[in-house]
């Protein structure tokens, strides 16, 4: 048997962190079994669907990698097939006309509730003598089961065992014609050949019912996987006032794809203690059986720790081409200067995210006209004039420019004139960069090239020079 999976999004907003998650879990198990993978897009919620949140989802199964076997797959555009289907069960009598009406149902639900019971309906238009006006609006309603019930082994939750009494008859086909969710997701699954279904727990509700018509269509059932929600770092289910729950929204922040499919993985599924895992070590170890039934806490620390990590030990090139996307959102034209990747390998050990590093590193693009008022009050005062005067000097002899040979100027400037790195060093750095911090100041010369750097010394003196005139 090929092992087939799914992730089936509502295009009803964009691609979140729970839905990424269970796009992992379903790809790995694919990927793990040598199995296929299919993005379907469960768009018959006709009024809430966007082309705008379809373009988000592939958008960011994209951006994390996850890319698919067999579609995108759209529901709209099979309702022929699930029309046949719900003929085919009309014809075989598995399926019923009911031409209740919203008021006679909205009756029924309120006295069932003001009894204590579970509300449900009562199935009276199972006998055709009931249906009244043959000419009025009706829906068709599968005939689930009244006896026994429905049994299934799931990958996460164990076994649930559900009795058929506790199910009412599904409306499978609205007046409209339009065929509903849990009817549509069965006919894709038996078309599509999935085998197993991993989705949130939300939907273990619908799995017995859907289990009931694949049976009634004569359709193989597939395994389950239910994973439990996520919650926000303040243990409350995660929502929007957490902050970033779009997948691409962390992209906008400065997240590298394998940093959050890293977290993702482990938000419910570990091997081990192991923090840190390559695609290939997810790929090779995961498995279903390993999902903790428990919620799992969004822990932003963490992301960001996972986040430095890989922007430190990716090959600098590969985290260059993600890099890209925020020099470009910053406005900062990186053509004429250094290297991305030089840049990522000398300041990654201080940034979390890319939006950071893109932010941080500005000054090796583009030329400044003023210097950062606190640190240039610090360390561009009068008493600075002979370290940057000397080391402009010795700078401009230098025939190799390179971070080692830069550093040694400078250590001998400060040896010659007596003074500590700091004296020499900090006015270096405010009159290279602007700022009073950065890296190691002499990878940064290294990397902003000879010219800009004697032209801002001489900026910086002009600079001193005109506050010791007062």
């Amino acid at each position: 048997m090929t092992v087939k999976t799914r992730f089936a999004p509502s295009p009803t907003g964009f691609l979140h962190v729970g839905g990424a998650r269970t796009a992992l879990y379903s790809w790995l198990y694919a990927r793990h079994h040598q199995g296929e993978f299919v993005l379907r897009i469960e768009d018959t919620d006709l009024e809430r669907s966007t082309q705008e949140a379809i373009d988000a989802i592939l958008e960011g199964m994209n951006w994390l990698g996850l890319t698919w076997d067999e579609g995108p797959y759209y529901q709209t555009k099979r309702f022929d097939r699930y029309n046949q289907l719900i003929d085919q069960l009309l014809a075989e009598g598995k399926a019923y006309k009911c031409y209740c009406s919203r008021e006679r149902l909205d009756a029924l639900r309120e006295a069932q509730m003001a009894a204590g019971d579970k509300p449900r309906y009562d199935g009276i238009c199972r006998d055709p003598d009931n249906h009244g006006d043959a000419d009025a609006p009706y829906v068709i309603r599968f005939k689930n089961p009244d006896e026994g019930s429905v049994v299934f082994d799931d990958h996460v939750r164990g076994r649930i065992e559900i009795a058929n009494d506790q199910l009412d008859d599904l409306i499978i086909r609205r007046t409209d014609g339009a065929p509903t969710y849990n009817f549509c997701v069965v006919v894709d699954d038996w078309d599509m050949g999935i085998t197993h279904v991993v989705r949130g727990e939300d939907h273990i509700n619908n799995t017995p019912r859907q289990i009931n018509i694949y049976k009634a269509l004569g359709a193989p059932v597939p395994e389950f996987a239910h994973v439990s929600m996520i919650l926000g770092d303040d243990g409350a289910k995660l929502s929007k006032r957490h902050g970033a729950v779009s997948v691409m929204q962390y992209r906008d922040d400065g997240y590298l794809p394998q940093a959050l499919l890293n977290y993702l993985v482990r938000l419910g599924w570990s091997h081990g203690d192991q923090e840190i895992f390559s695609l290939e070590e997810m790929i090779s170890r995961f498995s279903l059986d390993a999902i903790s039934k428990s919620a799992s806490a969004f822990n932003t620390d963490k992301l960001l720790w996972l986040n430095q990590h890989y922007m430190k030990t990716l090959p600098a090139e590969e985290v260059a081409g993600h890099l890209e996307w925020h020099m470009r959102d910053q406005g900062i034209d990186f053509a004429q200067g250094p290297a991305l990747a030089e840049v990522i390998t000398l300041y990654a050990e201080r940034c979390n995210t890319l939006k950071e590093l893109a932010a941080q590193s500005r000054y090796l693009y583009e030329d400044f006209s003023e210097f950062e008022a606190g640190a240039a009050k610090k360390h561009l005062r009068p008493v600075a004039a002979e370290p940057l005067a000397l080391a402009r000097t010795r700078l401009a002899e230098l025939a190799d420019w390179q971070a080692a040979a830069i550093h040694e100027v400078i250590n001998a400037v400060a040896a010659e004139l007596e003074l500590g790195m700091g004296k020499v060093g900090m006015p270096l750095r405010v009159a290279v960069t602007g700022i009073g911090q950065s890296p190691a100041i002499d990878g940064v010369m290294a990397l902003l090239g000879k010219d800009k750097v004697l032209a801002r010394i001489d900026m910086a003196l002009a600079f001193v020079a005109e506050r010791a005139q007062g």
